[in-house]
């Protein structure tokens, strides 16, 4: 899933975001970042579903070997 940050701002000036395609913990990450971006302060949270899943991270190891001559 694509990563996204959706930001509504309302009538009377409320902000609402919502982050998506970011799974687990990371996503509160951006909270601080938002908050200064839209200079405001964030007073409420709701986690979604992909707050508590696990996000799966593939790592692959590269290994290079040369041969000198002499």
């Amino acid at each position: 899933m694509t990563k996204k940050i959706k930001v509504q701002i309302f009538p009377d000036g409320t902000i609402q975001t919502e982050i998506q395609g970011i799974k687990g913990k990371r996503c509160t990450e951006y909270i601080h970042i938002l908050e200064e971006l839209l200079e405001a302060e964030a007073v409420d949270s709701n986690y979604t579903p992909e707050f508590h899943e696990t996000e799966t991270v593939k790592i692959t190891e590269k290994q290079e070997q040369r041969i000198r001559e002499r």
